[in-house]
């Protein structure tokens, strides 16, 4: 098996004569927590969903846990979504209408199978058990990402994604939302999160910098084996 969660090779990603990502070449090792950074526009979160299976490249190849994702087609790529991948974004994403504990188990339902007490225990998890009967609007914006992060791990898949998880957050629960990560990260997780926020980075192993969709370089803080 290979070493690496996450390998691209001459990645590219164009929108007409936009060329969003141009020869992307990136590999990530399993239990790493790195950080991909750049201003607005450089192709960050283009390249995010495309190694998350949200979206395709133009040309060259992504591998993901060992498959190759470029030769996946929508069924395969949504199956992969499933086993392999949690995903957090900026905005919350949670049904109003649905409880903490029912969005969570939400995620377990595309899944296939649903188990209330696993809900349960990653809301708790991630501090929120006194709160899996609240609806979103009864949380405030840091519990309605913790939602989401219990949401993200409710299915125990080895890769997370985090497109500017604390876009929306405060001072205090960006805080509470670093140290979830720290705590997934010591549990050998997977982790890439997509940040415009140098303080953010320094929580990571290791920075990827983007710049006009072009890899730019990347700077090491923490050596993983």
């Amino acid at each position: 098996m290979s070493d690496y969660a996450i390998q691209t090779i001459g990645l590219c990603k164009h929108f007409d004569q936009v060329k969003a990502l141009d020869d992307i070449n990136i590999a990530i090792k399993y239990g790493e927590f790195v950080s991909i950074m750049g201003s607005s526009g450089s192709g960050k979160t283009t390249l995010m969903n495309i190694l998350s299976c949200l979206d395709t490249a133009t040309a060259g190849q992504v591998y993901l846990d060992g498959q190759d994702a470029a030769g996946l087609d929508e069924d395969g790529r949504r199956a992969f979504r499933a086993e392999k991948i949690g995903l957090l974004f900026q905005q919350f994403h949670l049904i109003p209408y649905l409880t903490a504990l029912e969005n969570v188990m939400l995620a377990q339902h595309y899944h296939s199978v649903t188990d209330k007490e696993a809900a349960a225990a990653v809301l708790e998890q991630v501090g929120l058990g006194h709160r899996i009967d609240h609806l979103p609007n009864q949380l405030s914006g840091g519990e309605q990402q913790r939602v989401c992060i219990a949401r993200a791990l409710v299915n125990e898949c080895p890769i997370i994604f985090a497109d500017e998880p604390t876009g929306n957050l405060d001072e205090k629960n960006e805080q509470i939302v670093l140290e979830i990560f720290q705590k997934l990260h010591a549990q050998d997780r997977t982790i890439i999160m997509v940040t415009h926020n140098p303080d953010l980075g320094k929580y990571t192993d290791r920075i990827i910098r983007l710049q006009h969709g072009k890899y730019v370089g990347e700077e090491v803080l923490n050596e993983v084996a």
